[in-house]
């Protein structure tokens, strides 16, 4: 089997239970990815697969690129004799999804984490419009020969099967990527001083900005209460600047601690996570770890994140690009500490519900031929 991914990290951190599991079954997996550097093949190998460098750009959308990358994993799969692909992220299920079929590879999955930027309802343009129709063509041949494809989220069900993008019957619904449980352990609630974290890529539609704005709220009646941002600007086009984010800091608004190699810390240092995208997200990875260690969560009532929470019982759920809502549901746990606690409880409950990867894994395994 290969799984292709435009990321060799994620292939490591949100892949690596799947890979086990695989080959303790017995399957020779290749782990297919443009920037592999020393450490990253070295954890792949680790895992019992083999790692394979294809050219992939995360962005960007030459054509000319486009047909090298495709023609590159056309030839690697007949070279590797591949009988199987899973590919996720947009990139790779829509390249990933086309070589296999070039290729003849019988058994073809593709597992959809959000439809991403394209899909957004935000900031609507021509050029968005038109990429939205080239990249809904470009699912459609793709995902035509999928055997399985893995959704997260009822509304991105409605997209794909309602726009004709993938055949409603071979869709699979996951309640997340899975989560060692394990290795996100509960932790002790934080009450004192009450500290508000942000987690993931610093994008405008993952409500950074109403993050802070928020904070600058709560700050100006609240002077103890604490604001951490985890994660790095990024080459989407969506991305906020680096300047932004430093005046952020100077201002004394947030502190900003960039990307980091483990997120466990930070979320046992957190009291509340914030996570208020209007993204169209899967179902938010950052959510549920933050669940799985017993935090708390405001989220949107927005794709994805409507489905990671239950309002009112592990958290809030405010409208999109709402920083005076988000405020307010801060204030509630700042004037209440004792619900940091208990929500806190409530979110690892339905992380084991939900989001044990073991469950998730068999599941996902028992749909490969």
């Amino acid at each position: 089997m290969a799984i292709v991914s435009n990321q060799a990290f994620s292939i490591v951190n949100f892949r690596g239970d799947l890979i086990r599991d695989l080959v303790l079954r017995g399957v020779e997996v290749f782990a297919f990815a443009p920037d592999y550097d020393e450490r990253t093949e070295y954890q792949i190998r680790a895992l019992g697969a083999t790692p394979v460098t294809v050219g992939m750009d995360r962005v960007g959308l030459s054509p000319i690129s486009a047909i090298r990358t495709i023609w590159e994993l056309v030839v690697r799969l007949k070279e590797l004799r591949i009988d199987a692909v899973l590919s996720y992220f947009t990139k790779p299920v829509i390249y990933g999804g086309l070589a296999a079929r070039f290729s003849r590879v019988s058994c073809v999955y593709s597992l959809i984490e959000g439809a991403g930027y394209v899909y957004s309802e935000s900031a609507v343009s021509f050029p968005r419009a038109l990429l939205k129709v080239l990249v809904s063509c470009l699912y459609r041949l793709s995902l035509g020969s999928s055997s399985r494809v893995f959704l997260l989220n009822t509304d991105d069900y409605r997209l794909f099967v309602g726009r004709g993008l993938v055949d409603g019957r071979k869709v699979t619904m996951l309640p997340g990527i899975g989560l060692d449980l394990q290795r996100f352990t509960e932790q002790k609630p934080v009450v004192e001083p009450v500290i508000f974290s942000f987690v993931g890529r610093l994008l405008r539609e993952k409500g950074v900005a109403d993050f802070v704005t928020a904070a600058k709220l709560v700050k100006a009646k609240y002077s103890s209460v604490e604001f951490v941002v985890v994660g790095d600007v990024d080459a989407n086009p969506g991305s906020i600047l680096r300047e932004e984010v430093s005046q952020w800091v100077s201002e004394g608004t947030i502190r900003w601690v960039g990307k980091v190699p483990d997120v466990r810390e930070w979320l046992a240092n957190s009291s509340v996570l914030v996570y208020p995208s209007y993204y169209r997200e899967g179902l938010p990875r950052a959510i549920q770890e933050a669940m799985a260690v017993g935090r708390p969560i405001i989220t949107t009532d927005s794709v994805g994140c409507r489905e990671s929470i239950e309002d009112e019982v592990n958290g809030f759920l405010v409208p999109v690009r709402s920083p005076q809502h988000i405020a307010e549901s801060m204030e509630r746990f700042i004037n209440n500490p004792q619900l940091i606690a208990k929500m806190g409880r409530e979110s690892r409950r339905i992380a084991e519900a939900k989001f044990d990867v073991r469950m998730i894994n068999e599941k996902m395994i028992s749909c490969f031929s």
